[in-house]
């Protein structure tokens, strides 16, 4: 509904209509990407496997051989500003200045890996994402994956995860009755701004 109608019009039928799938089950989480029009010719998916470390492991998703020697690593670190799309940057979303309240944690400063590799006991996590995807169309497939891969995935990555770092007082006292609530909640809005509202997030022509 939010695709202007000339498009609507002469667009084939269920080549709009993408249904999102994901299972939420901390430490490992997936989401899966659907299209009704090319079906079985294409998908995203997205697993990430969360670990208490400063992202020294190697194939945590247990590839076998042969595709991890496909994997393209991608390093993304929150702190680096150049890692941002202008259009996407945000003072009050920026690691490198923010400061918690509660936690103390931050600003982060550009040596913050080393720093936090030099005290053991303070908190780390990594955030192992595996990025799956599928476009099985004549003269486009290579183009399309690697735009998804390379530009938009990654900029939602480093987007989100800076805006995680710097919400960190709005959810480090949050128990699991409230996430479970804040869930449904959420549920419902997006049921309702599908319906009535207005284009939002990231866009490729943002790029």
């Amino acid at each position: 509904s939010k695709v202007p109608a000339f498009v609507r019009m002469i667009a084939p039928e269920g080549s709009l209509v993408f249904h999102e799938k994901a299972w939420n089950a901390y430490p490992y989480c997936r989401t899966i990407v659907t299209n009704e029009y090319m079906k079985d010719d294409f998908f995203i998916k997205i697993e990430t496997w969360h670990k208490p470390d400063l992202g020294t492991l190697e194939n945590v998703h247990g590839l076998d051989p042969n595709t991890w020697k496909t994997v393209e690593i991608v390093h993304i670190d929150i702190a680096d500003r150049s890692q941002v799309e202008p259009a996407d940057y945000k003072a009050d979303e920026d690691p490198a200045l923010f400061q918690s309240v509660k936690t103390k944690r931050g600003p982060l400063g550009p040596n913050w890996k080393k720093e936090l590799a030099n005290n053991p006991d303070g908190p780390q996590m990594c955030a192992y994402k595996l990025v799956t995807i599928k476009f099985k169309w004549w003269g486009l497939q290579s183009k399309v994956e690697n735009f998804i891969q390379k530009k938009q995935e990654k900029r939602i990555f480093t987007n989100f995860h800076r805006q995680l770092f710097c919400w960190i007082d709005k959810w480090i006292d949050l128990t699991m009755e409230d996430i479970r609530r804040m869930e449904d909640e959420t549920q419902k809005e997006l049921e309702t701004m599908r319906k009535k509202g207005s284009v939002r997030g990231t866009s490729a022509a943002d790029v």
